[in-house]
């Protein structure tokens, strides 16, 4: 196993991490939220670049779309 293919484990962890602070109440939480699942988009469109899963990396463009949506409507600066 190659370090590409070890990949999906950090992007896992990390997409957990990012569920969880979206689900805060504190609004600059669910803001690191949004860009931490920003990190895991690119983490999973790496690994199925590496894999050849098209269908994963269409889901994470898609995904990434909605997360800088969500960053964008969850800033704590346009509070």
């Amino acid at each position: 196993m190659d370090a590409l293919s070890l990949l999906q484990w950090p992007a896992m962890v990390v997409t957990l991490t990012a569920a969880w602070l979206v689900a805060s109440q504190s609004k600059a939480r669910r803001s690191w939220g949004f860009w931490t699942f920003i990190v895991s988009n690119v983490l999973w469109i790496v690994w199925g670049w590496h894999e050849q899963a098209l269908a994963l990396i269409v889901l994470q463009v898609g995904l990434f779309v909605l997360n800088l949506r969500g960053a964008k409507k969850n800033d704590p600066a346009q509070a």
